[in-house]
């Protein structure tokens, strides 16, 4: 038997009853750019509730210019405008702090194809790990597509302006860490 799923505004009608839906958008956001607030902005209009997962770790070979709490601080006053986000920093497999929150969907955003085989590679593991929780896949709109945190590092750190590419609070941190360096 066949169960019809009928999107409406924020909320999926499963057989007459009302499911919400929260979903999880990961990342290390070491700095959250302009792009990633893009995606959270759109996202959040499609959950109930979006819950933006700041990962302690960044993955094998990379250090964050960033300490976790300075990540998910700057993450939460970037995103304070947006209706129905939280930011939470998290230490653990993807996958199971998508369970512990109680998340449905993972949100990814992929800024090229050249993502796409990394992405793809993550939500077939994550599917296999816990075939309950879908991943989707956003764009960000196109003036932010080739924005990357890694990118913004790099310019801020040679005195660069980074202004149109981060929150103003975003950018004073990072002008901020890199005047300490010196």
């Amino acid at each position: 038997m066949r169960a019809v799923l009928c999107y409406a505004g924020n909320v999926l009608h499963f057989l007459g009853t009302l499911m919400s839906i929260t979903a999880i958008y990961p990342g290390t956001f070491d700095p959250l750019t302009r792009g990633h607030i893009d995606l959270v902005e759109r996202g959040a209009l499609m959950f109930d509730r979006l819950i933006v997962g700041v990962a302690a770790n960044p993955g094998p070979g990379k250090r964050p210019l960033f300490t976790l709490e300075e990540r998910v601080e700057l993450a939460r006053i970037a995103l304070a405008h947006v209706r129905g986000v939280e930011v939470e920093g998290f230490d653990c497999l993807l996958i199971n702090f998508a369970r512990q929150i109680g998340a449905r969907v993972i949100v990814r955003g992929l800024r090229a194809v050249s993502d796409f085989e990394y992405e793809f590679q993550l939500a077939s593991m994550n599917r296999r790990l816990h075939p309950g929780i879908e991943t989707i896949f956003m764009m960000p709109a196109e003036q932010y597509a080739f924005i990357s945190s890694t990118l913004v590092r790099e310019v801020s750190r040679l005195g660069g302006d980074v202004s149109a590419f981060v929150h103003p609070r975003v950018q004073a941190a990072l002008t901020g860490k890199y005047a300490t360096a010196s």
